[in-house]
């Protein structure tokens, strides 16, 4: 996956929200923050993982990867912010981190945001989007569909900032 062309890609689009919503030099963490939280639930909705109650299945798999990359933009929006966007890697997950139940890592997610939340450290960052990148992987994506549908998906927020979403 290549981070760097993810996070030129996220820059140009914040900066251009930023510039045509008048919000340049607003300090976005905390809303970026929520906006991730949310759509990591709504991820988690489509997936149906945790709803043990009811037998209606997932949404179809173009529809969670959808919501999947909505939650890697404020990953990686949140990863301009704090400046930890540069000589950025994350190892590949382990077949260990690609097993197990959805529901624990969007549990595991969860908490990694609310730790970020406090500390906005590097290591905490890192941890956020290492556990989000196992998630999607548990999920049945591999690097190269989220590459492909982020980049769809940032042209598309673009199109929808030219029809003033």
């Amino acid at each position: 996956m290549d981070f760097q062309e993810m996070f030129k890609l996220q820059y140009t689009l914040d900066k251009r929200i930023e510039k045509e919503h008048g919000l340049t030099g607003q300090d976005l963490f905390n809303d970026k923050m929520l906006a991730l939280l949310v759509e990591v639930g709504e991820l988690a909705n489509e997936t149906r993982c945790f709803k043990f109650w009811s037998d209606k299945p997932a949404s179809p798999r173009d529809v969670i990867l959808e919501e999947f990359v909505d939650g890697v933009h404020f990953i990686l929006s949140l990863g301009i912010v704090l400046g930890y966007n540069q000589d950025f890697e994350i190892p590949a997950p382990t077949n260990e981190k690609r097993n197990g139940s959805p529901t624990e890592k969007f549990l595991e997610v969860f908490d990694a945001a609310s730790q970020l939340l406090k500390t906005r450290n590097r290591e905490d960052y890192m941890k956020l989007f290492s556990v989000f990148l196992e998630l999607g992987m548990i999920l049945g994506f591999t690097s190269e569909d989220i590459f492909q549908a982020y980049t769809k998906k940032n042209e598309i927020n673009h199109q929808r900032q030219d029809e003033g979403y």
